[in-house]
């Protein structure tokens, strides 16, 4: 794998504050900002913050990240994207007075899923892997252990944009650090090697 600058980067919904050096991306939210489409709420919101890198073919993206989290919806993590029907979210998640580790999953409409991460949510490495047309999840508050949370179907394309991404869709002001951006070829361990 190997380390991506995040001044390499372009932004989609580019944020009034923020700061980036190679090895760091510091965000501060604007208002009201999300990704979302159309299921349950039945809004489309395409407006979060998102700064891609393109990957040709299959891959493996790896990232830190911190926040604090404190209003419902505070987000912070990584996005895939091929366009504004076909899009990946996942990463940390305030909901229901904690911290979740999210995943949206969006081929025309959104889905949701949520579970539980052991150990300080508000530090957190996410590992995805885009493979032969499905995505693992991976994540680890320890750099050590890498509980598997989501394997499913994606669209399978010749390139995708890939990088950080964070929303606050119930105020402004929400504060994201991303650093440890690497790329390189799928990781094709077994699903129960959480190494």
């Amino acid at each position: 794998m190997q380390i991506v600058s995040f001044q390499e980067g372009a932004w989609l919904n580019e944020p009034k504050q923020w700061s980036s050096n190679r090895d760091e991306l510091n965000v501060t939210t604007d208002a009201n900002t999300d990704f979302w489409r159309e299921t349950y709420y039945a809004f489309v919101h395409d407006n979060g913050h998102f700064l891609g890198t393109l990957v040709k073919g299959d891959f493996t993206a790896q990232m830190s990240f911190r926040a604090v989290y404190s209003n419902l919806y505070d987000q912070a993590g990584l996005m895939v994207r091929i366009d504004e029907r076909n899009w990946i979210k996942t990463g940390i998640e305030y909901t229901d007075g904690k911290h979740a580790l999210s995943t949206v999953v969006t081929v025309e409409k959104s889905d949701w899923s949520v579970g539980e991460l052991p150990g300080n949510c508000e530090d957190v490495m996410l590992r995805l892997t885009i493979s032969n047309g499905f995505v693992r999840i991976q994540a680890s508050t320890d750099g050590k252990h890498w509980p598997l949370f989501r394997v499913f179907p994606f669209p399978k394309r010749e390139e995708y944009l890939v990088g950080p991404m964070c929303c606050s869709p119930k105020r402004a002001g929400f504060k994201a650090q991303f650093s440890k951006f690497l790329l390189g070829p799928p990781t094709l361990k077994d699903l129960h090697d959480l190494t």
